[in-house]
C-alpha cells in the first residue's frame, strides 16, 4: 500500500504503545480496540472487576485522540445520563429536542462500563447508534460520529433479550486477572502508569482513511478457507449466527489493512476467534481452527495475534522486535538476562530445522551479545 497509509497504520502502532505501556497482559486488548476502531465494529470485554478495562479504554481513546464518553450503567441509570436531557427551551415550543452537548451521540469512542444494567430504553436507544451510527430521541435525529465502542461487563447475560444486544457487539474478548509469575511486572507497571500521563499519537482521521480503504480489500482468495472454517466451526457445535459470519469479514479485512495489504490472506483468519462469543467457544476455536490459523501472524497487532492462536509462527513478529530492541540498546544491567530469557523462548517455540529467518540473525547476534555481556 501507499506511504501515507503505512505511516498511518505506524501512528496506530505508536497508539498502542503508548496506551498498553505499563498495563500487563493488556496489549491484545489495545489492539483489539484498534481493530475494530477501523474495522467499525463494537468490542465487549468479559473479565472481573479491578482488571483494568476501563483503564486500557481511557488510555486508548487519549492516545487516539477525539471525542471520548465513558459511562458506568446502573438499575436507575436515566436515558438523560447518555444521550442528554431535553431541550427545555424547545418543549415550551412543542419539539421534543435534545441536548447532546458532550454526551454518547457525539463522541467518537464510547466507553460503557456494565452495560448490560441499561433500562430497556437505554438498550434500545443504543442499538440505533450502535447499529446505524445515529441518534434518534423525538424530533431529533442525527449521525453520530462514533467509530467504536467498547461495553465491558463482568459476565455474559444469560437473559435471552440481553444476550442479542451483546450479539450487537462483533468483538468479544475475555479478561483475566494477572497471573501469579508477573505480579512483579504488575506492581512496577501499574505504579509507572500512575506517574505519566498519555499524549494523543493518532487522530480519528487516521481511523477514517484506514476505513475507507476496507471494503476496497480483495476476500476471495480467502473466502474458501472462511467457508471451511465456519464449517469446522459448526461441526465442532460452535454456532455463529449468520449475522456475525458475514461481519467477520470485514475484521478480516481491517486486519489486511493494518498489515499493509488489499489482500486478504490466510494470515488474517485469526480475528475469527474473537467472534465466537463465549469463552469457552473461543478457547474450542482455537483447537478447532488450529491447521488453518497455523499462518496467523500480524506486523502491527502482534500481541492480539499471539493470545488469538497461541501458536509459534503468532510469535514471530513479537521476538523480532524484541531482540531488535536488545540489540539496539546499552548493555545495562539486565541486558543479560533479559537477553537470556528470549533466547530461551526462541528455543522453545522452533526448533534449529524450524527457526525462520527473520530470527536466525538475531538468535545469533544474541548469543554473541550474552557471551560478551
Amino acid at each position: 500500500m501507499s506511504t501515507p497509509v503505512t505511516q498511518a497504520a505506524a501512528s496506530l502502532r505508536d497508539a498502542i504503545r503508548e496506551a498498553a505501556d505499563g498495563l500487563i497482559n493488556r496489549d491484545h486488548l489495545a489492539e483489539l480496540m484498534i481493530l475494530g476502531a477501523v474495522a467499525q465494529e463494537h468490542l465487549l470485554v468479559i473479565g472481573p472487576p479491578g482488571t483494568a478495562k476501563s483503564a486500557v479504554v481511557r488510555r486508548v481513546a487519549q492516545s487516539l485522540g477525539g471525542r471520548y464518553f465513558e459511562y458506568l450503567l446502573g438499575r436507575f441509570t436515566e436515558p438523560s445520563e447518555l444521550f442528554g436531557a431535553v431541550n427545555l427551551g424547545k418543549l415550551r415550543d412543542g419539539l421534543v429536542e435534545t441536548d447532546i452537548g458532550g454526551m454518547l451521540p457525539e463522541a467518537d469512542i464510547a466507553f460503557l462500563d456494565e452495560v448490560f444494567l441499561g433500562s430497556t430504553a437505554i438498550l434500545n436507544t443504543l442499538l440505533g447508534v450502535l447499529n446505524e451510527r445515529r441518534f434518534r430521541r423525538g424530533h431529533t435525529d442525527i449521525a453520530c460520529p462514533l467509530r467504536l465502542c467498547v461495553g465491558a461487563s463482568n459476565a455474559l447475560p444469560d437473559d435471552d433479550s440481553l444476550a442479542a444486544f451483546a450479539d450487537r457487539f462483533l468483538l468479544h474478548v475475555f479478561v483475566d486477572a494477572v497471573p501469579d509469575s508477573r505480579l512483579e511486572d504488575l506492581l512496577a507497571g501499574g505504579w509507572a502508569v500512575g506517574q505519566c500521563t498519555v499524549a494523543a499519537r493518532a487522530a480519528m482521521a487516521t481511523l477514517d482513511e484506514l476505513n475507507a480503504l476496507v471494503p476496497k480489500v480483495d476476500m476471495s482468495a480467502v473466502r474458501a478457507d472462511l467457508a471451511q472454517a465456519i464449517r469446522q466451526l459448526r461441526k465442532a457445535q460452535i454456532a455463529l449466527s449468520d449475522r456475525r459470519i458475514v461481519k467477520a469479514q470485514q475484521l478480516i479485512a481491517a486486519a489486511a489493512v493494518l498489515a499493509g495489504r488489499n489482500v486478504a490472506t490466510r494470515a488474517d483468519l485469526w480475528p475469527l476467534v474473537y467472534v465466537v462469543p463465549s469463552a469457552a467457544g473461543q478457547q474450542s476455536a482455537r483447537e478447532t481452527l488450529r491447521e488453518l490459523l497455523a499462518e496467523a501472524r500480524h506486523p502491527l497487532l502482534q500481541a492480539v495475534v499471539e493470545t488469538a492462536v497461541q501458536q509459534p509462527l503468532a510469535r514471530i513478529a513479537r521476538l523480532a522486535e524484541t531482540a531488535d530492541r536488545l540489540l539496539g540498546t546499552a548493555r545495562g544491567e539486565g541486558f543479560r538476562g533479559e537477553a537470556e530469557a528470549l533466547l530461551r523462548e526462541i528455543d522453545a517455540n522452533f526448533g534449529k530445522a524450524s527457526l525462520p529467518p527473520e530470527l536466525s540473525a538475531r538468535r545469533a547476534q544474541l548469543v554473541v551479545a550474552v557471551q560478551s555481556a
